[in-house]
């Protein structure tokens, strides 16, 4: 009786072989699931090491976007106030403002004569008693000009306050924007200070998956020399650390992304507070479902990267006796 030919695999169709590669992928990448499941402790703590190490990075770019999105609203909020010569008419002002609207680096005019200028600052200043004794309004009338957005920035604004000064009418001007540029110097040293903090935790993440899988393959030892053994290749023998790797990297990215909602969540209030003394309603941002998959991207990609360089290096090591 003779045996049927069997199909190996050089005698699969092209279609079959791309069907068993994935097949085999997952597998593996189901059997490495199984392997965490089967470690609980150990890799709930390795989890939980990659999810605090992503966090703090994250936070920072939370930082750096929220602090990005208040500078924005204060830099639409930037204005120039022009003080006019005392001997100026009403009519001459009026004239003036009608010229300063035409101009395609503003956005809106404001205009406070004198009295409207001695009221307010007798409301604001708590001065209202002692100003009545005053036999003249020693306020010039002000003209509040708002640059449009493309000139809000403190260069922009600052180039805009320089051609409005030459009017004839215009004594002096005042743009009080230094906190601006010193608020937005702070968000540039944030996102520096994020790409470095960045770039050691990226070490750090390495460095603890491949320590982990180097375990790993320290207790599976016997087994990967059986494989060898029997003729396992390489890449079919290190497939199921690399997916290890990249779960860990999954699971603590998506660790990493919980805890910043949990800390944005809990910070909201005191921000809303703080902000609310600047006039400003801003509610805090949090890592977007687009920034989710790339944190968790990241973190897959380290993941498979820490377990890459440690199986490269451990498995060649390991040579049955």
């Amino acid at each position: 009786m003779s045996k049927k030919p069997q199909l190996t695999r050089s005698k699969l169709p092209i279609s079959g072989r791309i069907v068993m590669f994935f097949i085999r992928h997952i597998q593996h990448a189901m059997g490495s699931m199984g392997e965490l499941w089967r470690n609980p402790v150990s890799s709930v703590m390795t989890m939980a090491v990659l999810g605090v190490s992503l966090s703090l990075p994250a936070a920072l770019q939370v930082l750096v976007k929220n602090a990005e999105t208040i500078t924005q609203s204060w830099n639409s909020a930037a204005e120039i106030s022009l003080f006019v010569d005392d001997a100026r008419s009403e009519r001459t002002i009026q004239s003036l403002i009608t010229r300063i609207k035409v101009y395609p680096e503003v956005s809106e005019v404001n205009y406070i004569n004198r009295d409207q200028a001695l009221e307010e600052f007798q409301t604001l200043s708590g001065f209202g008693e002692a100003l009545a004794y005053l036999d003249t309004n020693p306020l010039p009338a002000v003209v509040t000009v708002t640059p449009s957005l493309r000139y809000s920035s403190p260069t922009g604004a600052r180039e805009l306050l320089k051609k409005l000064e030459l009017e004839p009418e215009v004594s002096f001007g005042r743009l009080d924007i230094e906190w601006l540029e010193r608020l937005q110097a702070v968000v540039k040293l944030l996102e520096r200070t994020v790409l470095a903090i960045a770039a050691l935790l990226v070490l750090a993440v390495v460095l603890v998956i491949g320590n982990t899988i180097r375990l790993a393959i320290i207790n599976r030892r016997t087994e990967i020399e059986v494989m060898k053994l029997v003729g396992a290749t390489e890449a079919f023998i290190q497939r199921p650390f690399l997916y290890t790797g990249i779960w860990y990297g999954i699971i603590g990215g998506i660790l990493a992304w919980i805890i910043i909602n949990l800390l944005v969540l809990y910070l909201d209030n005191a921000l809303a507070e703080l902000l609310g003394l600047y006039g400003s309603k801003l509610q805090m941002q949090s890592l977007s479902l687009v920034e989710l998959g790339q944190l968790v991207g990241l973190a897959s990609f380290l993941g498979w990267l820490g377990s890459y360089l440690s199986v490269r290096h451990h498995l060649r090591a390991i040579e049955p006796s």
